[in-house]
């Protein structure tokens, strides 16, 4: 957790949207973080976020992600994917929003579908 939050800012804010749960919230500073990374603790195990393809807009970076994760009750192996835009001041993450398609993503960075990552 040190380590993540090492490349948080402290004003950061990263909301999860309602596409991707069933508590939608938002998430301030480190507090916030440490909290987003418990909300799976009850529910899942052996998760990992993996980013896969990188984009750069400027203060932005947008990313395409793969979750996975299995059910702590049912092993039942999860998977999700999803694309996220990075906002980034002074090397520090000072935000996060989630998209559903790396379309709305790279539109959100003002990057075209075409735009070749990085």
């Amino acid at each position: 957790m040190e380590r993540i939050l090492a490349f948080i800012h402290p004003e950061f804010e990263g909301s999860v949207p309602p596409e991707f749960s069933a508590e939608p919230d938002t998430y301030r500073g480190h507090d916030g973080i440490r909290r987003y990374f418990r909300t799976f603790q009850d529910a899942m195990e052996e998760v990992r976020f993996q980013p896969e393809r990188f984009w750069d807009a400027g203060d932005a970076v947008v990313v395409e992600m793969r979750l996975t994760a299995r059910g702590r009750q049912t092993s039942i192996p999860v998977e999700q994917r999803f694309a996220q835009v990075w906002t980034v001041r002074d090397s520090q993450a000072t935000a996060v929003t989630t998209h559903a398609t790396l379309s709305a993503a790279l539109t959100e960075a003002g990057l075209s579908e075409g735009a070749e990552p990085v």
